[in-house]
């Protein structure tokens, strides 16, 4: 019975062992993978809380796209100061700081370059800008322009980029934590498995010295 427990301890920290080596790859995204992003905007001194946006105008992983995304009118706007958004990105919420889209002092319409950075399956980083849209998409989209700049007509709608840029970054911090845990688990393991093959031998023992006292003792008794 006590062989049974010992297997049975043994085959429980092996399998936890296995399982916190496995938990980093359930995090992971997958070339496709829709990233979650959320949106904040501000006008004078009133922000909006943190919107989750919908699949179709968030990244997706290790793909270029274009998105065009609806930005709501802003409580108490007159068209007298700039309008200015933030964005969080993906499962760690990278921070996007403001961004001026409307009334920032340029003639042109506005368009916003995100671009991320990703290793193997691992969101790096996010760096974004408004640049002035290409001549080329506005000749090609004029609504876009009359819409953005009439001031009766919201949501306006704002052309987002998405560029990827691999990286090949070795993380010898996150490996060195690994491999740390790893041993620490494995050492754990040994010591419960040592530990338990003591106390065997340990009462294996006790039991041979009782039993050879006991005999020793008998034989004394029969010779007197």
């Amino acid at each position: 019975m006590e062989g049974s427990y010992r297997t049975t301890t043994l085959m429980v920290a092996v399998l936890l062992l296995l399982l916190s080596s496995l938990i980093p790859s359930y995090l992971a995204y997958r070339p496709g993978d829709i990233v979650p992003m959320s949106r904040m905007g501000q006008y004078h001194s009133t922000r909006t809380v943190w919107h989750d946006m919908i699949g179709r105008h968030c990244p997706v992983f290790a793909v270029n796209r274009e998105s065009l995304i609806p930005i709501p009118k802003p409580t108490g706007y007159t068209g007298s100061d700039p309008y200015k958004i933030s964005f969080q990105v993906g499962q760690e919420k990278f921070y996007i700081p403001w961004l001026f889209v409307i009334n920032r002092k340029s003639t042109e319409v506005p368009m916003i370059e995100i671009h991320l950075r990703y290793s193997g399956a691992d969101l790096l980083g996010v760096t974004a800008k408004v640049v002035d849209m290409p001549n080329n998409y506005v000749e090609l989209h004029p609504d876009i322009r009359k819409q953005f700049w009439d001031q009766e007509q919201w949501p306006k709608h704002i052309l987002v980029r998405y560029t990827w840029e691999e990286q090949s970054e070795i993380d010898v911090v996150s490996g060195f934590y690994v491999l740390f845990g790893s041993g620490l688990m494995l050492s754990f393991v040994l010591a419960m498995y040592v530990l338990q093959s003591s106390r065997d031998k340990l009462a294996k023992f006790v039991k041979e010295t009782v039993a050879d006292s006991s005999m020793s003792a008998g034989g004394v008794a029969k010779v007197e």
